[in-house]
C-alpha cells in the first residue's frame, strides 16, 4: 500500500524568494502537490480495504485528543487516588452515609429568567428546593443550610438579567466551585421535549482526567442520589471538553438490540471552572485550591486543567 503512493517533494522555504509572483507560483505548485498526495493515500486506502486488508482506522486530530501532557492527569482505577477518595469531603455520599439534600437559590431581587433557570435546575436536581434570598447574605444562608442538614448549596447569579455565573457548596466542610455559565436554554424552548418524570436519574461523567477534573466530578455527582431507577430511563450527563462542561438531560428508548433514541428533557447550559475553593464559600480568607488566571494559565490552545 505505501509503495502506491508518491512521495512528497521536500518542502521549498517559500517565504525566502523575494520575488511576489515566484513566490505565488511556487506555493500554488508545493498546494498542488499537496493535494495530489492526499488522493493517492484516499485511493490506496480504499483499494486496501476492497482487498480485504487490516487497515487502522483513522483517528482525526483535534484540540482534545492532542492536548499538552499535564502532570495531574490520573487513572481514576489508580489505588492511590482511590485511597485519597475514600477520606475527602464526598468520602460521606460515597459511602451512602448521606442522601443528597440540596438547596438552590439565587441572587437579590432576581430577574424572570434567572428564575425561570433555577425552576428548571429543580427539576434537573431532584433531591431539591427553591428558595428566595430575601436580602440574606451568603455565609448566613450556608449556616441555615447546615443546621437544616442540606448537604449543597447552589447559588445562580445574574447580569443584565440573564444566569452567568453558579456557585456550588458542598456542606459542611466544602468545597466550593464557581462556575461560569453560557448558552442556556431552557427547558420550554426545547423543540419536542421528553415530559419529566420522578424517576432517579442515571449520572454520566465523562472526561475528567486530571485531580481537579475528578474533585469537580465528585462534586457534581454528590447532588445527585446514588442509586439510580433505571426503568426511569433518565440520564443526566456532564460532559467536559476543552474544559467547557457541557450539561444535558436527557431519556432514551431502546429501538432495538443496536439503537437508542434520545429525548431531551432540558434544562440545557454550559458551565467554565473559575475557582475552586477549599471550604464552604468564603470570599475574604478562604483558601482557594485553583484559580483560572485567563492571561497566566491560558498559554497554549491545547492546554486544559480538568
Amino acid at each position: 500500500m505505501a509503495d502506491e503512493i508518491p512521495k512528497l517533494i521536500p518542502a521549498r522555504n517559500i517565504s525566502e524568494i523575494k520575488n511576489k509572483q515566484r513566490r505565488l507560483e511556487e506555493y500554488l505548485k508545493l498546494k498542488e502537490e499537496k493535494l495530489k498526495l492526499k488522493k493517492a493515500k484516499k485511493k490506496a486506502r480504499a483499494k486496501a480495504i476492497a482487498a480485504g486488508e487490516d487497515v487502522p482506522k483513522q483517528i482525526p486530530k483535534t484540540l482534545e485528543n492532542t492536548r499538552e501532557p499535564d502532570e495531574t492527569m490520573v487513572d481514576p482505577e489508580d489505588q492511590e487516588i482511590q485511597a485519597d477518595q475514600s477520606f475527602d469531603e464526598f468520602s460521606t455520599y460515597y459511602n451512602r452515609e448521606e442522601s443528597p439534600k440540596v438547596v438552590i437559590t439565587c441572587s437579590e431581587n432576581p430577574h424572570t429568567w434567572t428564575i425561570r433557570f433555577c425552576r428548571d435546575l429543580k427539576l434537573l436536581i431532584q433531591d431539591s428546593i427553591f428558595v428566595y434570598r430575601r436580602h440574606a447574605s451568603l455565609k448566613k444562608l450556608v449556616e441555615e443550610a447546615k443546621r437544616r442538614e442540606f448537604t449543597n448549596v447552589v447559588v445562580v447569579t445574574e447580569d443584565r438579567r440573564h444566569p452567568t455565573g453558579m456557585v456550588v457548596i458542598h456542606l459542611p466542610e466544602g468545597p466550593t466551585a464557581f462556575f461560569r455559565i453560557s448558552s442556556v436554554k431552557y427547558c420550554k424552548d426545547i423543540k419536542h421535549r421528553a415530559e419529566w418524570s420522578s424517576h432517579r436519574p442515571e449520572i454520566v461523567m465523562n472526561n475528567f482526567r486530571t485531580r481537579l477534573g475528578l474533585s469537580i466530578g465528585r462534586l457534581f455527582t454528590s447532588l445527585f442520589q446514588y442509586n439510580p431507577e433505571f426503568h426511569g430511563r433518565r440520564v443526566v450527563t456532564f460532559h467536559n471538553q476543552r474544559d467547557y462542561i457541557f450539561v444535558r438531560h436527557h431519556r432514551y428508548e431502546f429501538k432495538n438490540e443496536s439503537k437508542v433514541a434520545l429525548q431531551e428533557i432540558g434544562p440545557r447550559f454550559t458551565l467554565r471552572l473559575r475557582s475552586l475553593q477549599k471550604n464552604t464559600f468564603d470570599t475574604k480568607f478562604g483558601e482557594y485550591e485553583w484559580i483560572l488566571k485567563r492571561h497566566e494559565m491560558e498559554t497554549s490552545r491545547r492546554r486544559f486543567f480538568l
